[in-house]
């Protein structure tokens, strides 16, 4: 099996690399091997390696500099998924897109299921949205729905800044009022491939670890965790100017991945296993 992995050096791609590199034949590809806002360039990259399927890690992530840069967002979040679900349906490839919480509004009151109805409140967010919409092109295609990525290689988490502050003595300021369900990266590697493998029927899946927490809820498990006594500063989403509108409620059901025969491990077992692997614990 041959894998194509557009954005292989991001948090995600360097997960799904990793995780796979041991069953099958991995292609990665960082912004300088391929320039996926050039639809010729895709599409001549995607007849040359001949992969069985692509896995689409690559993605315009600035929220907040989205609303400044819309084009941008949209160049790389909706037409660069469109070039690939357009060259994996000319070739017979199976594409793999990885979407967002985002492209709901957050006024719920329990966690959004794939039926649904979406509405981005922010630039990011419809451009992920009209990607999910464009990675539909590809007559096989699973678009993952993920949320709050922590772990990999890269440090650079929500998860990862609370527990830095933690464990050096600093204040963390963590949200009280913003519902959420994290995603471990190897456990929505694991899920990915768990997905290819059975041939799951095709479509939108929420690819979330199991639990609803608040980010003040996160820090309070780290604090067990770590042994730390380190100061949570709790604030509400009200009280902090962003430039982008983050969706308040945005815990996902991930009941559909499971009918699907796969189980995702709750946010806290992944959490402590992500401190473990980083010998914090």
């Amino acid at each position: 099996m041959r894998i194509l992995v557009p954005g292989a050096r991001g948090q995600l791609g360097t997960a799904i690399v990793d995780s796979f590199s041991s069953k099958a034949e991995m292609v990665p590809l960082d912004r300088a091997a391929l320039d996926l806002t050039d639809a010729n360039a895709v599409a001549a990259a995607v007849a040359r390696e001949h992969p069985d399927i692509i896995i689409n890690c690559a993605a315009y992530n600035d929220v907040d500099g989205a609303e400044d840069s819309v084009a941008t967002a949209f160049a790389n979040n909706a037409f660069a998924v469109l070039s690939l679900a357009q060259a994996a349906a000319a070739t017979g490839t199976l594409f793999v897109h990885y979407s967002t919480d985002f492209v709901f509004d957050g006024h719920a009151t329990t966690p959004y299921t794939e039926e649904d109805q979406t509405s981005p409140q922010s630039a990011y967010g419809a451009s992920k949205l009209v990607g999910e919409w464009f990675a539909a092109d590809a007559p096989t295609h699973y678009v993952l729905r993920v949320e709050s990525l922590f772990g990999g290689r890269q440090r650079r988490s929500s998860i990862d800044k609370i527990a830095e502050a933690l464990t050096t003595g600093k204040p963390a300021r963590v949200f009280e009022d913003r519902t959420v369900t994290p995603s471990f990266v190897y456990d929505v590697a694991d899920a990915t491939w768990a997905l290819i493998e059975r041939r799951a029927p095709y479509g939108v899946y929420h690819c979330v670890n199991t639990g609803v927490t608040t980010w003040l809820g996160i820090g309070t498990r780290l604090n067990e965790l770590l042994s730390t006594s380190g100061d949570l500063i709790p604030v509400r989403t009200a009280d902090v100017k962003l430039r982008a509108r983050r969706p308040q409620y945005c815990a996902l059901s991930n009941a559909k991945l499971a009918s699907a025969g796969i189980q995702m491990p709750t946010w806290e077992d992944a959490v402590e296993r992500y401190l473990r692997s980083l010998r914090l614990m």
